[in-house]
């Protein structure tokens, strides 16, 4: 059966019923709408994956009180940010920094030898105001900001970084590449072998991403004081620390991962889908490191997000039901950079909130018993 030839959703999802003798009738129950979806987010669509949406909150952070909506099947991930968000709201709110460290694209050109590469690099350096400029007339909305480059053998790879303001940008990113990688070719006779070398480092774990950054860069931290770790999180500051510098510095370095974290993938998954984000970038998302210092009777914890890849404009945020959740954030739509910078934040502070529960459960010992309380069916 040639899926293709199908004109709608609908059509298609009753073909495989009939060919493969299966009801899918609740993939066929949706509210997004299907004209725009099937042009711009989804090829040969058949209806709509539902996943459960929950909401974290209030979180403080600096002055401001957030609610995170949060998209997941794992049972207490909710319940678990939420008393992060407690600890840390009580705890005065969360403090915040961060910077756009731009979106990468990494394309491979073939030289012949040592002598073509130098003239390959001599070349980027003295002409990036012109390939700035092909940049810019791919699109309004994009602007080329640095260059970099490594030759090894016949490879001279590229590292093109680019302000795309509101939006995650692979897209326009691509399209700017491929006009600047045709320029080159024209220009210097050295030809691209792929506009996308993995030298950018899209959707892989990559520890210049980590070193040099990638998207959004965040910092994040709280001091706990000894009656919320008490009453809020049930543990003392000796015992969380104790923890985390066991999980996530000794047990991340001898298992050699690039996460010293305990569980950023987890929160960053579940807001990336519930808020319409590229889901393959959350493997980009989970890297980063956990600190805590105890100060008295207190106890400091941060967290550094150095790749975050995130917009909101574009892709899937353009959906019905991403746009609400993005709302709920305040940051749905564009607004020359600043929505998908107070966004990135905001995740960095959900982060945060997850890394002090999930620690402080582990430290008191309540993480078997939580799971199987909410994961299993039982009251929440």
């Amino acid at each position: 059966m040639n899926i293709r030839k199908f004109a709608s959703a609908s059509d298609r999802r009753q073909a495989l019923e009939k060919e493969l003798r299966v009801d899918l009738k609740n993939i066929g129950l949706f509210t997004l709408n299907e004209a725009v979806a099937c042009k711009r987010n989804c090829e040969n669509m058949i209806g709509a994956t539902q996943t459960p949406l929950g909401v974290a909150g209030p979180l403080k952070i600096q002055s401001n009180n957030y609610y995170i909506p949060l998209a997941t099947t794992e049972g207490a991930l909710v319940a678990s940010v939420s008393r992060g968000c407690k600890a840390i709201t009580e705890s005065g709110g969360a403090i915040v920094d961060s910077y756009k460290a731009g979106v990468t694209r990494g394309p491979v050109f073939r030289v012949k030898n040592l002598s073509e590469s130098k003239r390959f690099c001599s070349f980027l350096e003295e002409h990036i105001e012109e390939l700035k400029k092909v940049a810019k007339d791919t699109s309004g909305h994009l602007q080329l900001e640095k260059i970099s480059s490594i030759g090894v053998g016949h490879y001279h790879y590229v590292r093109l970084n680019f302000d795309t303001q509101d939006a995650m940008g692979m897209n326009m990113v691509t399209i700017a590449t491929d006009a600047i990688a045709s320029y080159i070719q024209t220009k210097t006779g050295i030809s691209c072998l792929a506009i996308s070398g993995n030298y950018c480092v899209d959707k892989k774990p990559a520890w210049q991403n980590v070193i040099q950054n990638r998207g959004s860069v965040v910092w994040a931290e709280v001091t706990l004081t000894k009656h919320i770790l008490s009453n809020v999180l049930k543990t003392t500051a000796q015992k969380v620390y104790d923890v985390w510098l066991a999980k996530c510095m000794i047990g991340s370095a001898m298992a050699g991962s690039m996460a010293f974290n305990a569980q950023f993938a987890n929160i960053v998954a579940a807001i990336f889908l519930a808020t319409g984000q590229d889901i393959a970038h959350v493997i980009e998302g989970g890297l980063g490191v956990t600190t805590a210092a105890i100060v008295g009777d207190d106890l400091y914890m941060s967290v550094y997000l150095p790749d975050l890849m995130i917009g909101t404009v574009g892709g899937g945020t353009g959906l019905a039901t991403q746009q609400e959740a993005l709302s709920l954030l305040g940051v749905a739509g564009g607004d020359k950079g600043k929505n998908a910078q107070k966004f990135a934040e905001i995740i960095g502070c959900a982060v945060l909130a997850g890394e002090i529960s999930l620690l402080s459960s582990l430290a008191e010992g309540s993480l078997a018993s939580t799971h199987a309380r909410l994961g299993r069916g039982g009251a929440i």
